[in-house]
């Protein structure tokens, strides 16, 4: 009966002390569990804490992929047009830039300075846009100005992909040729061939055309003598003052030039209607002064 006892009891004991061993092994495995070579559960982050780390040199910044084409138009007021445009043109042509058409026409009247205008067409790098259109405002008086892009990115990925697809399909039609066994299969080939060179040259130019115009934007500017009011009309009352008073001094001038015109015709009609005139007004005179003849009975 002790015997039976004694094991039970040394049972028990055995129980326990395994019980209490076991946790406190668990437990140092899991801390050590980074050292001897285990998986490391990431912490979560902490609120506040250092921003996620930048994406890797490998990946690129979506925007930088953009096509986008660029146009804008500008209106200037200087003293010359003439001389206004061929500074225009060097201004273009110093940022790398060229100048796609240029017109001029000469002004009349005194001065030369009425009807006198100048209209360019101007390609310049997308990246010196802004810039060339901060420097026109030292060439003259700019009226106004206005700029529009397109986002033509989905249109380039389409020509890019059907361009590399007929590519693919050229050279396969180039190995197939080579490899004809007879007259009409080199017959087909080439057929095939020629359609799909002159689809892709098609592609290879609109992708060209259009690359240009997103590596250079279009700028029209149009030059116009100081004094002529904008199509838009004066803006504010400092600058309708100045139209109306130009308005005012052009009208005088075009009134006098009208009047040395007709100034000769004037007097040649006084002269005429004098040399009838006069001699009519005398001989009424000369007859309500003679008396009248009286009967003779």
């Amino acid at each position: 009966m002790r015997r039976f006892v004694g094991a039970v009891v040394a049972a028990l004991a055995a129980v326990v002390i395994v019980g209490c061993t076991g946790p406190s092994g668990t437990d140092s495995s899991g801390a050590d569990g980074g050292a001897s070579g285990g998986p490391v559960v990431p912490e979560p982050a902490v609120p506040g804490g250092p921003e996620v780390a930048p994406a890797a040199p490998g990946e690129t910044d979506p925007d930088a992929d953009r096509q986008v084409v660029t146009t804008a138009s500008a209106t200037l007021a200087v003293e010359d047009p003439a001389a206004g445009a061929q500074r225009v043109s060097e201004l273009v042509e110093s940022v790398g830039g060229r100048v796609d058409e240029r017109s001029e026409q000469a002004g009349s009247g005194e001065g030369g300075g009425e009807g006198a205008a100048a209209d360019l067409v101007v390609r310049v790098p997308a990246a010196e846009l802004t810039g060339v259109l901060a420097d026109l405002e030292d060439l003259g008086d700019v009226a106004s100005v206005s700029v529009s892009r397109s986002d033509v990115t989905t249109t380039a990925v389409d020509l890019d992909a059907r361009i590399s697809a007929l590519q693919t399909s050229v050279a396969r039609l180039q190995a197939l040729m080579d490899g004809a066994g007879t007259t009409e299969a080199l017959l087909s080939a080439e057929k095939a061939l020629s359609d799909r060179q002159q689809q892709l040259e098609s592609l290879q130019s609109q992708r060209a055309l259009l690359a240009d115009q997103v590596e250079l934007s279009t700028l029209r500017v149009h030059l116009a003598p100081v004094g002529v009011a904008p199509a838009g009309g004066p803006e504010g009352f400092s600058d309708g003052l100045g139209t109306g008073w130009r308005a005012l001094v052009s009208t005088l001038g075009a009134a006098v030039v009208v009047l040395g015109v007709v100034l000769p015709w004037v007097a040649l009609a006084v002269l005429v209607a004098a040399a009838v005139l006069v001699p009519l007004r005398l001989s009424r005179r000369r007859a309500a002064v003679d008396p009248p003849v009286p009967p003779q009975g």
